[in-house]
């Protein structure tokens, strides 16, 4: 009540997407457009996880299967999936297929879990337990730029 008084804001929402099977949050400030899946223009001789570019807005952006990139099973495209660019303050004309978005997430709503284990993704920064015994990995977009495997789509 403190908080409210104050005019300080407590919550920390993040988006929630489910990419694959894993339910991951990303900060907003690093998340850009979303959009419906598109045309996507295959670009031979690359990984199995860059699928393509696609044209958002005008914009030229690669779009990755994040859960293949992580060697999952490739995500299926259907009516729910979607591309989340990346925000443009990174930098980066790229977007991650997503199996679907979920819409904000408090993140003060969740209970704080340990790390999935030792030596893991620097991207995946921590992990969360929501109200109904969700778990939620955040994605940390501006270290997912700085991956040399992310980076390094050629064969």
């Amino acid at each position: 009540m403190q908080a409210v008084r104050s005019g300080v804001d407590t919550r920390v929402n993040q988006l929630g997407v489910m990419i694959g099977q894993t339910r991951w949050l990303l900060n907003l400030q690093e998340a850009g457009e979303i959009v419906s899946v598109g045309t996507i223009t295959k670009v031979p001789l690359t990984q199995d996880w860059f699928l393509g570019l696609s044209n958002i807005r005008g914009n030229l952006i690669s779009v990755v299967d994040f859960a293949r990139f992580q060697g999952h099973a490739q995500t299926p495209i259907d009516k729910e999936s979607r591309i989340v660019a990346f925000a443009p303050s990174l930098s980066f004309n790229s977007g991650l297929l997503v199996t679907r978005v979920l819409g904000l997430r408090n993140v003060a709503d969740m209970a704080s879990q340990p790390a999935a284990e030792e030596g893991g993704a620097a991207w995946s920064t921590q992990r969360y337990l929501d109200r109904d015994s969700e778990i939620w990995s955040q994605l940390d977009l501006s270290l997912v730029v700085q991956d040399p495997q992310f980076l390094h789509v050629g064969l």
